[in-house]
């Protein structure tokens, strides 16, 4: 199962000029018909409809049956005689489906450990040679959108399946391993707070020191200092 934004394409493709055999349902809501409904302000805190056409909503055959009985009850509305209480019946139901859509989607998360886990792996290995490159010194730190190219996968999907299993978002993941970089760097080189700096992707050493503080609650020098104390 996949969501589209208005304005988001996608096809079909197929192999060896094979008849497609295609089964399912598709569900096009008009952005007009939820003017005026709570919906049109909710719905925009459902964050698949951002994701990269490359990742889906895998269900189980119980979840499957769900979302066919809403469907069918917009179905049916939908060719009912039209009343007053049409629009607001099948925009509850469109909550319904996303709502449960929303279930599965963070069972998701659970259930396919494995590969969630590795993606984290991944994304482990990948921060750390980014950080002992050499080359950090012309690209400057990682952002979230590099990090998700790397790893093939939206920065949407990334952030919500690390804040699934770690409790912190992409952002985050970057900054922790910056700062353990930056432990090392000082506790065990004889380089200058600003030489650290540099060498970590900032181009001012102030917001280096301004971030290390905020993640450890000591300035690079106090850590420094009270490493050597030790």
């Amino acid at each position: 199962m996949f969501f589209l934004a208005p304005g988001q394409l996608f096809s079909i493709q197929h192999s060896n000029n094979a008849t497609p055999q295609h089964t399912g349902w598709l569900l096009l809501i008009h952005p007009d018909f939820l003017w005026h409904t709570p919906l049109a302000i909710a719905i925009k805190k459902y964050a698949y409809f951002d994701y990269a056409v490359n990742e889906a909503l895998f269900l189980s055959e119980k979840e499957e049956e769900v979302l066919h009985g809403i469907i069918r009850n917009i179905r049916h509305e939908y060719h009912a005689n039209l009343d007053q209480f049409s629009q607001h019946i099948i925009v509850s139901q469109l909550e319904t489906l996303l709502k449960y859509s929303e279930r599965f989607y963070q069972r998701q998360f659970l259930t396919r450990k494995i590969s969630n886990h590795q993606v984290l792996d991944r994304l482990n290995r990948l921060l750390q040679e980014y950080f002992e490159d050499d080359a950090i010194l012309g690209k400057g730190l990682p952002s979230v959108q590099y990090v998700a190219e790397q790893l093939n996968i939206s920065a949407s999907y990334l952030g919500s399946l690390l804040k699934s299993l770690t409790g912190m978002h992409t952002q985050q993941h970057i900054h922790e391993k910056l700062i353990e970089k930056a432990k090392e760097q000082l506790s065990t080189s004889s380089l200058s707070i600003s030489e650290i700096a540099y060498r970590l992707g900032f181009e001012h050493s102030q917001s280096f020191s301004k971030l290390f503080k905020n993640k450890t609650h000591l300035t690079p020098q106090e850590f420094r200092q009270s490493f050597t104390h030790d």
